[in-house]
């Protein structure tokens, strides 16, 4: 096809620039993501790879074909290359190139080849370069090691990235896929091991490889990734009747749909939606994806996270940027979801209050201050404010043992299918140390001796709940945005933050607690229980976390086994809910005479451990939310006049509790 006078121009340009010492940016400033002209695409590759001046590596090779899987991999080369259709002399030619090249790598790296890796695929647009053979092997290797994912196995972090991000952007498709149990790496496999080389025709992999190279960017085959998704969703949604294998194999060949004329907006799509995107999260990850490192500490919380995770300079650098109406980058609504005890000993002045422990505890008013929220950032939104941000930021403790509820809160927001939900990562505790020094300037109604973080042993009580001071400080770092925060949100948070300075004025003590030190009375034994299903709200819970029986620690079972035991009447697979939120995978099992509570031990398959026994006998409760039937709360203790004293309580999140409790209630009648 002939160029008219502006391709003219620049294809003129970039020919010039290759003669002296170019850089990949200097080639993406001058084609602006164009496709190369066939002419020069060899030379602007070699550019963009930095592979220009890496000199011949295969006169090392031996030429000596004696790799243990030698045979494997030369009838996956011959097979390949029947596919091409070329003539036999280029046939013969390319096989040899292709043995050569995939031989030397494996020796020179140490590794064995394997079926299946996309190399053979990968191989195929560079030798289309038709470059001498030590320079294709030198963009092949580079290639791998600069652009192609690692750790491409079962579970591994490729995929997970993928999954979060398209829960990020599209929740609802995520959710589906999900359901279907189809994960990223049953399709998206050959897609990340050949960048698409394994599924698109040769013309559409070298135009979409030339806007790659040009931009330098790693992660831009998993925002393809995304586009490839998003672009089918509503034939993908239309699949919920399909057999799984169906939706499988629909997905994996959704890129061999892909036309030449595409790829320009196919990869505008994909720059779009990654500005669109928090960045943070790829430092973390990068050098397990793209480099050698073993996963550490920073790449676990992005390859185990719920959702997106924000580290605390991207917040911080997001919010004090000056807000542009026309960007597509990303702004943030940061949501405060600690509980209210620590949300009034400090927070940031721009985050919405929003109180975990409503979900359970109140859901009326969790449901009212979600909508208050989603109202707040729609109002900042239309007035164009600076607190204004479509991309909800989701702020912990930053504690494992508190976060459990602050991640029901997060997984409330993905089943209502809201987009753009992420997580602070180290939630309040990364904002604390950020700050340091600075942190009275920039944190509201710090108070140190209530502060979690300063004084990590506190225990806020209920009376210690008092307002807020109004603090006179100038916040240097948000107070723009602060300002903005409060004139748009002060009407629809006003009931909440009632709630959260005063949370029980109106609620009733139903019952007395004891902690588990009060000795005034032996455990509650052989008299008949006080036993209802209450389907009111609970009473406040008791502030301690209680801990098992001291004789049952530690005790280690093999699950099968013990469940075989003729006195073991049902169990239920469900979520042990700690006092303090904290959440464990466990096992409820209503024996003939006892209620017993077990883990899966990790370091051991199909053990477990007791984590505690209590006798059918001790319950003397049994209640149920009203919107949240299935957290079931068992209740221990004895009889003191007309009133019950509660001593120790177990809370449980059993998807058949109606089952469970009935279970449990019958084996109590049935002892008494």
């Amino acid at each position: 096809m002939p160029l008219d006078d502006e391709d003219s121009t620049w294809a003129i340009e970039l020919e010039s620039i290759l003669l002296d010492d170019c850089t990949a940016s200097d080639i993406y400033a001058v084609c602006k993501g164009k496709t190369i002209p066939e002419n020069v695409r060899a030379d602007v590759w070699q550019v963009c790879l930095n592979v220009q001046n890496k000199g011949n590596q295969m006169s090392n090779f031996n030429e000596i074909f004696d790799l243990p899987n030698q045979n494997s991999l030369r009838e996956d080369v011959t097979v390949f290359v029947q596919k091409l259709g070329n003539d036999e002399d280029d046939k013969v030619s390319v096989a040899s190139d292709l043995e050569s090249v995939l031989t030397f790598y494996c020796k020179s790296k140490n590794i064995n080849y394997s079926k299946n890796n996309g190399w053979i695929e990968l191989l195929l647009p560079l030798l289309n370069l038709k470059l001498p053979r030590a320079e294709t092997y030198n963009l092949f290797e580079q290639l791998i090691k600069v652009y192609v994912p690692k750790n491409c196995n079962k579970n591994g972090a490729p995929f997970h990235v993928l999954w979060l991000l398209l829960q990020y952007h599209e929740p609802e498709l995520c959710s589906f896929l999900d359901t279907k149990r189809i994960t990223p790496e049953q399709y998206c496999l050959p897609w990340f091991q050949s960048l698409f080389a394994g599924t698109c025709i040769l013309p559409v992999v070298q135009s979409m490889w030339d806007l790659y190279f040009q931009q330098s960017d790693q992660f831009f085959i998993f925002f393809l990734a995304l586009i490839m998704l998003i672009n089918a969703r509503e034939l993908i949604l239309s699949k919920k009747n399909e057999p799984k294998d169906v939706i499988i194999e629909f997905l994996i060949n959704m890129p061999c749909a892909l036309e030449t004329e595409d790829v320009n907006d196919f990869c505008s799509l994909a720059q779009y939606y990654a500005h669109k995107t928090p960045k943070s999260f790829q430092a973390d990850i990068a050098p397990v994806l793209f480099g050698n490192e073993g996963p550490s500490a920073s790449s676990k919380s992005v390859t185990q996270a719920l959702c997106l995770p924000v580290s605390v300079h991207e917040l911080v650098e997001n919010a004090t940027m000056e807000i542009n109406p026309d960007s597509e980058g990303v702004r943030f609504f940061l949501v405060d979801c600690r509980p209210a005890d620590q949300y009034n000993a400090g927070h940031l002045s721009t985050a919405f209050p929003l109180d975990c422990n409503l979900m359970l505890q109140e859901p009326s008013t969790f449901a009212t201050a979600v909508q208050g929220l989603l109202n707040a950032q729609r109002q900042a939104l239309a007035a164009n404010s600076l607190a204004a941000g479509e991309h909800l930021c989701i702020l912990g403790s930053g504690r494992m043992e508190e976060d459990g509820y602050v991640h029901m809160v997060v997984a409330s927001f993905l089943k209502r299918n809201i987009r753009h939900v992420s997580m602070l990562d180290g939630g309040y505790i990364a904002i604390h140390d950020y700050f340091g020094n600075h942190m009275v300037d920039c944190l509201e109604d710090h108070d140190s001796s209530r502060c979690l973080v300063c004084a990590p042993n506190v225990q806020l009580q209920p009376k210690d709940r008092i307002p807020p001071k109004t603090n006179t400080t100038s916040v240097d770092l948000f107070n723009k945005l602060s300002a903005a925060m409060r004139s748009k949100s002060q009407e629809v948070t006003g009931k909440l933050i009632d709630y959260i300075v005063n949370p029980n004025a109106n609620s009733p003590v139903l019952e007395r607690h004891v902690s588990k030190n009060d000795r005034n009375g032996k455990r509650y034994r052989n008299v008949a229980p006080v036993f209802s299903i209450d389907e009111d709200n609970d009473g406040e819970i008791g502030l301690e976390e209680l801990t098992p029986d001291e004789e049952n620690a530690q005790e280690i079972v093999e699950l099968a086994d013990w469940l075989k035991n003729p006195n073991v009447v049902k169990h239920f697979k469900c979520q042990e809910v700690m006092m303090n939120g904290y959440m464990h995978d466990a096992y409820l099992v209503i024996t003939s005479s006892h209620l017993v509570v077990m883990r899966d031990e990790e370091k051991r398959k199909g053990f477990a451990q007791i984590i505690v026994r209590r006798p059918l006998s001790s319950i003397v409760k049994i209640t149920a939310k009203k919107r949240h039937p299935e957290l079931i709360t068992f209740k221990y203790g004895m009889p003191e006049g007309d009133t019950l004293v509660i001593k120790d309580m177990d809370r449980f999140l059993i998807p058949n509790a109606g089952e469970a409790t009935k279970a449990v209630s019958n084996q109590i009648v049935k002892n008494s």
